[in-house]
């Protein structure tokens, strides 16, 4: 699985003009299933969001968890983090696990994330979304579980 996690003070999803997740402070996460992915992917990749350490301590250094500071989370399923842009002007998405696969695998991890996360909000997979945040830093990562 692939995500970007972003640092943020505030993010929402938007769907048919109605806000369907809104976090502050916390982390946005952009998330891909790929063919090969598995639950124990989804496990991997939560407690890796959970757990990275991108939020300032006392001594404005990057030392704190989403857990250490109990901010929000913001899962959003986005596909085309999985696309093989390698070669020529066009993305090939033939890494990427099929709908079912995916939608699968992004449903699990919305019930990990339920029970282990005390402030979590979700995008809708398959939906036209509109994201917004405020990215602060702006502090970006990229995180792979394999």
């Amino acid at each position: 699985m692939i995500t970007i996690i972003q640092r943020v003070t505030s993010a929402k999803v938007t769907v048919n003009n109605q806000d369907i997740g809104k976090i502050d402070t916390g982390i946005m996460a952009l998330v891909a299933v790929e063919k090969a992915d598995t639950e124990k992917d989804a496990q991997r990749l939560l407690e890796r969001i959970l757990n990275y350490r991108i939020f300032a301590d006392s001594n404005d250094r990057m030392n704190l968890s989403l857990r250490d500071i109990n901010g929000g989370l913001l899962l959003v399923p986005q596909f085309t983090l999985a696309a093989d842009t390698e070669k020529g002007n066009r993305p090939s998405f033939i890494s990427a696990a099929p709908p079912e696969k995916g939608k699968e695998l992004f449903d699990y991890l919305q019930q990990l994330a339920k029970q282990t996360c005390p402030h979590v909000e979700f995008g809708q997979f398959g939906a036209d979304m509109q994201v917004s945040l405020v990215n602060n830093g702006p502090v970006t990562f990229a995180l792979r579980t394999h």
